[in-house]
């Protein structure tokens, strides 16, 4: 199945001031959910924003913030998995109601949040995609383990540009020529 912006929903998983800079590949991530953000703005795909215990951990970290918006909504949680928080469980409900019925997830822990959103957002009926050069760990290992979990699940795989082209779906459009400094 191809992604097109109209059924899409982003959500970013605590991509924070004080755990990015623990994450294997920190800067690669954090640049791959920017482009996300920004794309997803272009094309106003909704955006959700989960903080982990962010008293502790910090807020999402400046940069994201920025490019996802105003529009965005911010949550907080104390679970790991986004679809065990209430909130954040009837947000991505609601807004599948509207007929967004593809999540794309990033961010980190691959192997914690992510992965148990995922999972969990899979179980609850949402067709769920997890952008593989947007998450991380803080040891490469425990990545490619939720990775290879994940391709044993209904979980799809993709990356950033997957993504970018597919809600592009052609060169020459205007919206084409307003993120091709995304891709290059």
């Amino acid at each position: 199945m191809l992604l097109t912006h109209a059924d899409c929903h982003l959500v970013l998983i605590d991509i924070q001031e004080k755990l990015l800079p623990a994450m294997a590949g920190s800067a690669g991530v954090l640049a791959n959910a920017v482009k996300l953000a920004t794309a997803a703005r272009h094309f106003g795909v909704p955006i959700t924003i989960s903080e982990q215990y962010p008293k502790g951990i910090g807020h999402t970290v400046p940069e994201l913030l920025e490019a996802a918006g105003p529009q965005a909504a911010v949550f907080e949680k104390l679970e790991f998995s986004c679809a065990r928080n209430a909130a954040l469980r009837e947000r991505a409900a609601a807004i599948s109601r509207a007929g967004r019925r593809q999540m794309i997830l990033c961010g980190i822990e691959a192997h914690v949040c992510v992965l148990q959103s995922a999972v969990g957002f899979a179980d609850q009926g949402h067709g769920v995609a997890v952008v593989t050069d947007a998450i991380s760990s803080r040891a490469p290992a425990s990545k490619d383990t939720a990775l290879a979990r994940l391709a044993r699940s209904v979980i799809m795989p993709v990356t950033s540009e997957m993504v970018l082209f597919e809600w592009l779906e052609r060169a020459g459009s205007a919206d084409f020529k307003a993120l091709l400094g995304l891709i290059k």
